[in-house]
């Protein structure tokens, strides 16, 4: 190898770490996805228990499982779209490795790969806020009309982790 060809991939190097930073940064905003949609699938399964209690429950769990619907769809998608922005940096840096050993001019292509990259991801941030917005807006509509699904199924949670408890802690209390 001669010199200028060390020293040209030792500058491919130099400008790949910047978008193995953005890989990291994708990577943890796909985690603060996965918990989110996680703890929707969580919310989900509790109220799908008692859809079928009474008429009433069963009307307003129904209509929090349409939220939740929305919500979930809109996580996966931001989800989505981070992976489509993390495969395409991936790809970048693959690219600028190749340019540099084949000494192939790829840099439009390099360029319309980041291009694509940070579209991904700003598309992957507005799904998350639209469904941030959506989660802060039924919380908010709960608080307000005092939901009784709400108190019912708190007071369930409460009943099934008493009735959970050794027989020796609910006589001490």
């Amino acid at each position: 190898m001669t010199e200028t060809h060390i020293t040209d991939i030792a500058r491919v190097i130099q400008l790949a770490i910047a978008p193995v930073f953005l890989l990291t940064a994708v990577g943890t905003i796909i985690g603060v996805l996965s918990n989110r949609l996680a703890r929707i699938v969580d919310r989900t399964r509790v109220l799908e228990d008692h859809v079928s209690d009474t008429q009433q429950l069963a009307a307003l769990a129904q209509s929090e499982l349409e939220t939740l619907g929305r919500r979930m769809g809109l996580i996966y998608l931001a989800i989505g779209l981070a992976v489509v922005c993390a495969l395409l940096i991936g790809l970048l840096i693959v690219l600028a490795f190749v340019d540099a050993f084949l000494s192939i001019n790829l840099s439009k292509m390099i360029g319309l790969m980041f291009v694509a990259g940070m579209l991904a991801l700003i598309a992957s941030l507005l799904a998350f806020l639209r469904e941030i917005f959506l989660a802060v807006t039924s919380a908010r509509n709960a608080v307000r009309l005092q939901l009784p699904l709400q108190r019912i199924l708190s007071r369930g949670t409460q009943q099934k982790s008493t009735a959970t408890r050794p027989a020796e802690e609910r006589e001490s209390k």
